[in-house]
């Protein structure tokens, strides 16, 4: 007996298709498209934020009260294997050597520096002991203390590379340090004692009468922050003689020119006659090309040597972290040096690395809104991110303080508006032509600048440790 059986029948889902397929289907579909994305545009909040004054002539020109304060800048070094040395030239910095161009005697005193090396919590020089010699801060952090008015020691303040200390030395022969030194970490500093620097005086007849007639230099009546004095008198009675005075002005003020970021777009004539729905060509390619130029823009307002914001910084708005890490300790010393700080620019990491210290200490600081959109803030200071600061590889950055605006004697940017063929403000597009490979080419133009109206301004705490 023979039984038949019916074969299975075919999974429809594998074997046959009841259906048309997707794949096919979009042959006869539109595809829905994004425009071209771009993952190097930021947020740019420096060039949000900042007021932009117009600089019709190409040049603006800061003027200022005449300033009498010198040799308070940064002393720099050179370094060679383990060894280093002050650049001659930059002992200009110190007061008593500015002014003072003697090639040869400027190379020997700085040969007259002698490299020392402090561990963390070393004393380098002690309040009340003979002040006889001049320290140059290579590398490292110290803290500047002295007795208090209650028997506690005050801080001072913070030295860190290119600081200098102890400058007085060659005018008084019987100083003595109203202050100690002491290293928070291990410290590289080089040393002037007098016994060298008075050989070197007893050879040179150049520097001993510089350093006489520095000494004897009547000083000019100026206010706290160096400017020519202006002479005013109250609380009189009577009929006393009023002063007369008037207001002196820099005769050098500082000029910035409008600098420039500038690139050459191309696009072949065949891709912009026959690809331009549903998106122009054209239009997309520079829409990205714009984006970059801002980017690269806000980048060199930042770091540029001649107008960025950090080179910009006067050495008496620098501070110095007193522990490495952002705290809010050191963000209210960098606010309490300017009047009406209106911005804090930092890192994406900068402000995480602040946020673990405000999390440590269990302060939760309030976001507030800017242009729209919610900020972390600290004393109701906004703490905007900015990618452009630099991040050093070995994990420090910056945070920047700013007072905006010329009714407010801030910071300011420049542009000109209303150059040929504008596209955005301060920024054109201009048609170079076509050449024998039938591509069209377009120059893109940025002009910009930035100003800082009064050192205080702009200040900077420095050395910050992110990574901890």
């Amino acid at each position: 007996m023979t039984t038949s059986v019916e074969p299975e029948p075919a999974e429809a889902t594998s074997q046959q298709r009841l259906s048309l397929g997707t794949a096919a289907a979009r042959q006869l579909a539109t595809t829905t498209k994004s425009v071209p994305q771009m993952q190097g545009i930021s947020s740019r909040w420096l060039l949000r934020v900042l007021p932009w004054v117009q600089v019709s002539a190409g040049t603006y020109r800061v003027n200022r009260r005449l300033t009498y304060t010198v040799g308070n800048g940064i002393v720099e070094f050179v370094t060679t294997g383990s060894e280093v040395r002050v650049i001659p030239p930059e002992l200009g910095e110190l007061p008593v050597f500015r002014g003072f161009d003697d090639g040869p005697v400027l190379e020997a005193l700085a040969d007259g520096f002698l490299q020392r090396e402090y561990a963390a919590g070393d004393t380098l020089v002690e309040a009340g002991t003979p002040a006889d010699q001049i320290f140059l801060v290579v590398h490292g952090k110290l803290t500047r203390t002295a007795p208090g008015e209650y028997g506690e020691e005050t801080t001072l303040g913070v030295l860190a590379d290119g600081d200098f200390f102890g400058e007085r030395m060659p005018l008084e022969p019987d100083g003595v340090w109203d202050f100690s030194v002491r290293a928070v970490t291990r410290c590289t500093v080089l040393t002037l004692t007098r016994q060298t620097f008075q050989e070197l005086a007893d050879r040179s007849d150049a520097l001993r009468t510089h350093v006489a007639e520095f000494g004897s230099r009547p000083t000019p009546p100026s206010n706290k922050r160096g400017e020519a004095d202006i002479t005013v008198t109250s609380g009189h009675t009577g009929e006393p003689v009023i002063p007369g005075t008037f207001v002196d002005y820099e005769p050098s003020p500082r000029e910035y020119e409008l600098s420039v970021a500038q690139t050459v777009l191309r696009v072949h004539t065949r891709v912009a006659d026959l690809y331009n729905e549903p998106m122009n060509q054209l239009e997309e390619q520079l829409r990205l090309t714009v984006e970059a130029l801002r980017e690269r823009q806000e980048h060199e307002m930042v770091n540029n040597r001649d107008f960025g914001l950090l080179h910009n910084v006067a050495p008496t708005q620098r501070v110095h972290t007193r522990s490495g890490p952002p705290t809010p300790d050191d963000l209210d010393e960098l606010l309490a040096r300017r009047r009406k700080t209106q911005y804090l620019l930092a890192h994406p990491r900068t402000i995480a690395a602040f946020g673990r210290e405000c999390s440590n200490r269990g302060l939760y600081p309030k976001n507030i809104e800017v242009l729209g959109t919610a900020v972390r803030s600290w004393r109701g200071v906004p703490l905007l991110p900015c990618n452009k600061i630099p991040v050093s590889p070995t994990g420090t950055s910056s945070i920047i303080a700013m007072r905006t605006g010329e009714e407010n004697q801030g910071v300011v940017g420049l542009h000109q508006t209303g150059i040929p063929d504008e596209f955005q403000p301060s920024l054109n597009v201009r048609f170079m032509g076509i050449n024998e490979q039938a591509i069209s080419s377009y120059l893109v133009s940025a002009y910009y600048s930035a100003a800082v109206l009064v050192p205080d301004a702009l200040g900077v705490l420095e050395d910050v440790e992110i990574g901890r």
